[in-house]
């Protein structure tokens, strides 16, 4: 059975009533909503990924926890990449943090968690060979060096800026950069935006 991991899932010091009527109670209304439960989860679902009070918000990076997750990954690699891949960072490892399909126990607030949160199709496995690369840097200079990727400084993404500023996380191409935790979208894969005709894929490949 999928459990949490516990990386992910430690409790703010905070008593579960501070939340109750509050913004920090809000539903996601996707895979990612947890409140409500079978297993009784029913507090702060933004607690599951960020600290507190989310100091110093910003799109990538809102004060998101730091998974200690140390095991390593196999990262995608191809004779035809002209990025520098290497062990996930930032984002990326926090998503990990559950969707690697470890197996972990934890308890929440006094609940235990033990119900399936994730299908599947949604566990990646340490084995990320054949899933799309992340935590590299996606600048003009490897943009140029393919000859296949737009330039990301310059090419607009279609939510209102450029490439660097609206999908990538300190310059690099990161599970946020084409998922959206928060999405209520119903574009399926919780994607940035939809893919009708591999428009999402074609923000940055250019074949």
């Amino acid at each position: 059975m999928r459990r949490v991991s516990a990386l992910a899932v430690v409790f703010l010091a905070w008593s579960l009533g501070s939340y109750e009527g509050t913004a920090w109670a809000q539903r996601l209304n996707n895979p990612h909503d947890f409140l409500g439960t079978s297993s009784g989860f029913n507090v702060n679902n933004c607690a599951v990924c960020h600290t507190a009070g989310m100091a110093g918000k910003k799109r990538g990076n809102p004060a998101l926890r730091s998974s200690e997750d140390v095991a390593g990954f196999t990262p995608y690699a191809s004779s035809t990449l002209d990025a520098e891949v290497g062990q996930p960072d930032g984002p990326s490892k926090l998503c990990l943090s559950c969707h690697d399909g470890t197996v972990a126990t934890d308890n929440v607030g006094g609940i235990a968690l033990s119900v399936s949160f994730s299908s599947d199709k949604a566990i990646l496995k340490r084995d990320l060979t054949d899933d799309h690369p992340v935590s590299f840097v996606y600048d003009a200079n490897l943009a140029a060096k393919d000859g296949g990727l737009a330039d990301p400084t310059t090419t607009e993404s279609g939510l209102g800026g450029t490439i660097d500023h609206d999908l990538l996380v300190d310059g690099k191409v990161e599970c946020t950069s084409c998922h959206d935790v928060h999405s209520n979208l119903g574009t399926g894969a919780l994607l940035r935006k939809p893919n009708n005709q591999s428009s999402l894929c074609l923000t940055c490949h250019l074949k």
